[in-house]
């Protein structure tokens, strides 16, 4: 059997840079490229050696009225830390909001909404 791992996931932001920036203030991640993309758009690879977040805008979408809607078909992206509570308090400090805190066996996790409705888990196996 060949044994896969995710690489990255391309997803639809308002703002690449804007979100580049929150990505790398809460988890450390860098921008591994940026440039040009489908249909006169504009991406940014955000993340590690391994793996990264692909934020795609195109040049139509307005940064203040994103037109995406929760679930369409994402539901959300999960994300392991290291310090569960550092990094909600950066989510805070960025004028986000998390919720659903939970604490279940083997983990503690929380989710927030970032400024284009995109819904993230923070969790933590510490």
């Amino acid at each position: 059997m060949t044994n896969g791992k995710l690489e990255h996931a391309n997803i639809t932001v308002s703002d690449p840079q804007r979100s580049a920036d929150l990505l790398h203030d809460l988890f450390g991640w860098h921008i591994r490229w940026q440039g040009p993309a489908m249909a006169g758009g504009h991406t940014i690879h955000v993340g590690t050696q391994d793996q990264y977040i692909a934020l795609y805008t195109h040049p139509d979408v307005q940064a203040s009225d994103p037109t995406f809607n929760k679930g369409e078909p994402l539901n959300h992206i999960g994300i392991t830390v290291d310090d569960l509570d550092a990094v909600e308090a950066r989510v805070i400090a960025a004028g986000l909001e998390p919720f659903s805190h939970a604490d279940y066996d083997p983990g503690r996790r929380f989710y927030f909404f970032d400024w284009n409705g995109i819904e993230w888990e923070v969790v933590s196996y510490q």
